[in-house]
């Protein structure tokens, strides 16, 4: 007896699609029972899934990894569009199953895997596939266009209002927390971490339910246009039919917006006020909670209490001067430990302010208590670096006068083909197609132009070369230069504690390096570094 699998699909949830399905199910079984030899092992179904992707096709995963396991030889299909519309997993799949002696029967299509011609009639009409869900994909993207131009709206209910059959309606327990929000930002001129914690401790909740406020979602309803009545849609986009993946539209599709669309929750004025006064806090630099990752210690300074990361702050000292302290994200937003007067354990007690010169000092520290042959180190960085940049010199083929050469020879036949045009050798098509040619050209002949130039620029001796190199890794390795790089990729954590103690984690090492803070209060004047190191010890 051979053990027959089938595998049948819809892509949605309608009726006359659920009984094209139930109808797909009951024949193959029926089609099965009636072949003496054969004998169903299981009917494979997904419902409600895209046939241009595998990756959320659980019943065609299941069935592609119980072939391997050999629990059946046959596999029957109703046609190349319902097993897959990319011609590339089609082929692959099919392939793959053929391997392992397995073969599929598209039933509509006539083809069998296991016959010699499979391989290119299932190209020809998996091909077919593919462009039919390309045609689709099109035509449901031009009409959600049509529809969202005519005030359709495509989305999720939020704060504050309701979304039903593509209209805005709104909700009124919800539009009381927008208009709070709002007010406390535009006209009390709170920052977005404090009207966080208030609206949590006065038992406001999310949209989704959640107790816990957070600046960034603050942010979010600030900046959204829906509560001034204005729609824009189409800012996320789904580019490529095949995967379905959605990205932020930066530009390659226009924006659908429309003004004045439905009711607004807040007047134009607060609006206009509110996103003045977020473009200022955010030139300040005081706006969100978070850092870039081109900083040192952005999100590496970690609390020993709550796990909160670490935030910094610009602080300007008695003379004037600037600088910045790190401390515990939690106990910044929050407060002290406490109960609120929802029952909500919230805050921190660490609470301590790191400095930055105190961390790079701790890291600096750390580094110089490595036990490593320096000098090894700096000879086997510096000969790399050099050979390195040697071999990049060497390597590099181009000339400036041959480059000169080539550039001035393309001119001259971009004013040959415009000499053709007007005696009318070509036509207006064919020339600006060769010119487009010859502009691409053009301008990838300008950048290895510019390339060789600067190369041969370069006025470096190789001893010299060693020796600046030398002196740089000698520097880094000792610690006695700022190298941000060198910091970023060693370090992997600081855990700050109560008890006024600093753990440190370098990245691929085992030890612990513990420092014990003596002073965390701020600086008045001069910067100093109020650390005493009983050790740094390491602990393995």
């Amino acid at each position: 007896m051979i053990k027959v699998a089938s595998y049948c699909r819809v892509s949605t949830d309608r009726d006359d699609q659920a009984n094209s399905f139930e109808s797909q199910q009951r024949y193959f079984k029926e089609y099965i029972a009636r072949q003496p030899d054969w004998e169903l092992y299981e009917v494979y179904a997904d419902e409600g899934i895209t046939g241009t992707s595998t990756k959320k096709r659980a019943a065609f995963n299941r069935m592609i990894a119980d072939a391997h396991s050999r629990k059946f030889q046959l596999i029957l299909t109703k046609e190349v569009s319902r097993f897959s519309r990319n011609i590339l997993d089609t082929i692959t799949y099919t392939r793959e199953l053929k391997a392992l002696g397995v073969g599929v029967l598209f039933m509509n299509d006539g083809i069998s895997t296991m016959e010699p011609d499979a391989e290119l009639r299932l190209s020809i009409m998996g091909s077919i596939a593919q462009e039919e869900s390309r045609k689709t994909s099109t035509r449901v993207k031009w009409g959600q266009t049509r529809r969202m131009e005519q005030g359709i709206v495509f989305g999720r209910s939020l704060l504050g209002y309701d979304v039903k059959d593509g209209c805005l309606t709104i909700n009124r327990s919800g539009a009381e927390i927008v208009r709070l929000i709002f007010y406390k930002y535009g006209v009390e001129k709170k920052g977005t971490t404090v009207i966080a914690r208030e609206l949590r401790e006065a038992g406001y909740r999310t949209h989704s339910g959640n107790v816990n406020w957070s600046n960034t979602h603050i942010v979010k309803i600030l900046k959204n246009e829906k509560y001034v009545g204005d729609l824009v849609q189409k800012k996320t986009i789904t580019p490529d039919y095949l995967s379905h993946a959605k990205k932020y539209n930066h530009g390659e599709e226009e924006l659908v917006a429309i003004r004045s669309h439905h009711e607004p929750i807040i007047d134009r004025e607060l609006w206009d006020t509110v996103q003045r006064e977020l473009k200022k806090r955010n030139r300040n630099g005081e706006l969100g909670a978070g850092h870039s990752n081109r900083y040192v210690f952005s999100g590496k300074i970690k609390c020993g209490e709550c796990g909160a990361s670490f935030v910094s702050r610009k602080k300007t000292r008695k003379d004037g001067s600037l600088y910045k302290r790190w401390s515990c994200y939690t106990a910044t937003s929050e407060g002290r430990k406490r109960i609120d007067i929802q029952g909500n354990e919230v805050g921190c007690d660490v609470g301590k302010l790191l400095r930055e010169e105190l961390a790079l000092e701790i890291l600096q520290q750390s580094l110089t208590a490595l036990r490593m042959d320096r000098d090894q180190i700096i000879q086997n960085v510096t000969a790399l670096a050099v050979e390195a940049i040697q071999m990049c010199e060497e390597g590099s083929i181009d000339r400036v006068d041959v480059l000169e050469y080539e550039i001035s020879q393309l001119k001259q036949k971009k004013a040959d083909v415009l000499d053709a045009f007007f005696s009318k050798q070509i036509t207006k098509e064919e020339m600006q197609l060769i010119n487009r040619r010859y502009d691409r050209e053009l301008e990838a002949l300008q950048k290895r132009l510019e390339t060789a130039a600067a190369k041969e620029c370069v006025a470096y001796e190789t001893d010299q070369l060693r020796k600046d190199i030398s002196q740089k890794v000698t520097e880094i390795v000792n610690g006695k230069t700022d190298s941000e790089v060198l910091y970023k990729n060693v370090l992997n954590r600081m855990v700050v504690h109560k008890d006024r103690t600093v753990e440190v984690f370098l990245n691929l090492l085992p030890q612990t390096w513990i420092f014990l803070l003596e002073d965390l209060r701020e600086p008045q004047n001069e910067p100093s570094v109020p650390i005493s190191v009983s050790s740094p010890f390491s602990s393995a």
